[in-house]
């Protein structure tokens, strides 16, 4: 990205007025009769994070498989909803419970600014992380993030756009799009198909959890995870059997209806799962209203059921069995259970006062 002495510099170049459809290129900007110089020391790498849960949407908003889709979106950037719930309106009761684990977007964002950036020697302020999401509560999760001390007062993402923004400017904007290679955060990767993470249309926390406690716990290898829908589709339960009792009954619940029905049973001493994996949209991160929307703003049925189809086509691949997960480990986080690994990794949560602020919600 470049200072802002080049960028109005570029504008001025493409400024429209009444009399005249463009300003001539060679008119100089108002840093140039200023006398000001280019500073090179502001310019930053621009990093482009997109969420799995995006990429479905693409692939059908453009009719591409979704390896053609992550090109044609490469090619193109290269020209919290639950958890502010749950520390502002329910408070303490609830905040103990909630998983330290920080969410893909922190973590993504500590990969950039921390890893990524020594790999390039840079600092993280040299670095403008934007996240291409499918919902808008991760701009607001954005906003409330801490500054984490490895990235000294750098927030983890600078931006966040949504899936929809994203086409949006894609389709209304004056661009030559090509696609480009999908570059990764580890320089030796080669292109390959496109793989995601376990899970129906989530982030995979459930079904990773549930496998690691079932060995853990009982020494049980869990293949395939199975879903059984208790309320609705949007209410479901995985549990594992021993000896014909049930040992591990974990819940997958989405959207604030079945989020209130679970806290009513939790206040109430009447909850009877060890996890459960809370989502703010109901149908999961692929509905998310940053994408799965008709241009009146209702929710685009159609769209969905093609974005799931798409969405449970793409392979998926365990973070276990990734050479570079147990790379970033032992480089980056200096082993799976070191100190660091739990300060990168994981976040506090606390119950705050309901007052005037400037981020409140009205749920």
């Amino acid at each position: 990205m470049k200072c802002e002495h080049c960028t109005r510099k570029e504008c001025s170049k493409k400024t429209k007025t009444d009399d005249q459809e463009n300003v001539s290129a060679d008119a100089p900007s108002p840093a140039q009769e200023n006398g000001e110089k280019c500073d090179t020391s502001k310019h930053k790498v621009l990093v482009v994070s997109v969420c799995p849960q995006s990429l479905p949407y693409f692939a059908a908003k453009f009719n591409l498989s979704v390896t053609d889709a992550s090109r044609r979106l490469c090619g193109f950037l290269k020209s919290l909803g639950w958890v502010r719930y749950a520390e502002r309106v329910l408070g303490r009761p609830i905040t103990a419970h909630l998983c330290t684990a920080k969410s893909p977007q922190q973590v993504m964002g500590s990969l950039v600014k921390d890893y990524f950036a020594r790999q390039q020697n840079l600092s993280p302020e040299k670095i403008f992380h934007v996240i291409v999401a499918p919902c808008y509560d991760k701009k607001l999760e954005a906003l409330q993030e801490s500054l984490p001390p490895a990235l000294h007062g750098s927030r983890g993402a600078d931006c966040v756009l949504t899936s929809g923004e994203i086409a949006q400017i894609m389709e209304q904007g004056d661009l030559s799009v090509r696609d480009a290679a999908v570059d990764t955060l580890f320089g030796d990767l080669k292109e390959d198909k496109v793989t995601r993470h376990d899970g129906a249309s989530s982030d995979g926390h459930l079904a990773h959890i549930f496998r690691h406690a079932a060995k853990e716990l009982f020494n049980e290898d869990v293949e395939e995870v199975t879903y059984r829908a208790l309320r609705n589709k949007d209410f479901q339960e995985v549990t594992l059997e021993k000896n014909g009792e049930v040992v591990l009954r974990f819940a997958a619940a989405y959207g604030f209806r079945n989020i209130q029905n679970m806290i009513l049973k939790l206040k109430k001493g009447k909850f009877p799962f060890h996890f459960v994996e809370v989502l703010a949209c109901a149908g999961g991160c692929l509905n998310g209203r940053g994408q799965a929307q008709t241009p009146d703003g209702h929710a685009d049925k159609a769209l969905l059921r093609q974005m799931e189809g798409i969405y449970a086509d793409i392979p998926v691949r365990r973070p276990e069995s990734s050479a570079h997960v147990q790379e970033l480990y032992q480089e980056w986080l200096e082993g799976i259970n070191s100190p660091k690994a739990r300060e990168v990794l994981h976040t506090t949560y606390q119950s705050q006062e309901r007052g005037t602020h400037s981020l409140d919600i009205k749920w």
